[in-house]
C-alpha cells in the first residue's frame, strides 16, 4: 500500500514539475516576441534608416548590417543634451563600446530603450573620406 503511494505521489509531483517547466517555456516565448527588431543598414557613409523611431520601455535589436565595406558602429547611451552622471538611458546587453560592421554580416545590437530622448550615434570605424559624417539617431518616444 505505502510503495503505491509512493509511486502516485512521484507521479503527481513529476507531473507539477514538468507544468511549472512549461509554464516557464511559454514565458519565455512572450518575452522573446515583445523584442522589436529593426533591419538597419550602413553604407557610404550613410545609416538606413534615419532617424529610427521606438517607443519607451521597448526592447530593441537592430540588425544593422554593412552593404559596400566594414564600417563601425557607437551610440550615446544618454539623450543628447543630457547630464552623462545620470542612468544611461539605453541599457545595452552587451558592454562594447564601437561595434564593428564587416561587410555583408548582420551585427545585432540589443538594449532597452528606458528614457525618451534623441540618442546619436555615429561610424567609429575609419571607413573612408565621408567618415566624420556618418551618423544617425535613434529617437525614444514617451
Amino acid at each position: 500500500m505505502h510503495r503505491v503511494l509512493r509511486i502516485a505521489l512521484l507521479f503527481l509531483l513529476g507531473g507539477l514539475t514538468g507544468t511549472a517547466g512549461l509554464a516557464r517555456l511559454v514565458d519565455t516565448s512572450q518575452a522573446d516576441q515583445e523584442i522589436q527588431v529593426i533591419e538597419t543598414s550602413a553604407k557610404k557613409y550613410e545609416y538606413l534608416p534615419s532617424p529610427i523611431h521606438v517607443k519607451r520601455g521597448a526592447k530593441v535589436q537592430l540588425r544593422i548590417t554593412a552593404l559596400d565595406r566594414a564600417h563601425g558602429f557607437k551610440i550615446n547611451r544618454n539623450p543628447d543634451g543630457s547630464d552623462k552622471k545620470g542612468d544611461a538611458g539605453l541599457i545595452f546587453s552587451s558592454n562594447d563600446d564601437c561595434l564593428k560592421l564587416e561587410k555583408g554580416i548582420p551585427t545585432v545590437v540589443e538594449f532597452l530603450a528606458r528614457t525618451p530622448g534623441t540618442y546619436s550615434f555615429h561610424c567609429c570605424n575609419r571607413c573612408g573620406i565621408g567618415h566624420s559624417g556618418m551618423k544617425g539617431q535613434l529617437i525614444v518616444e514617451p
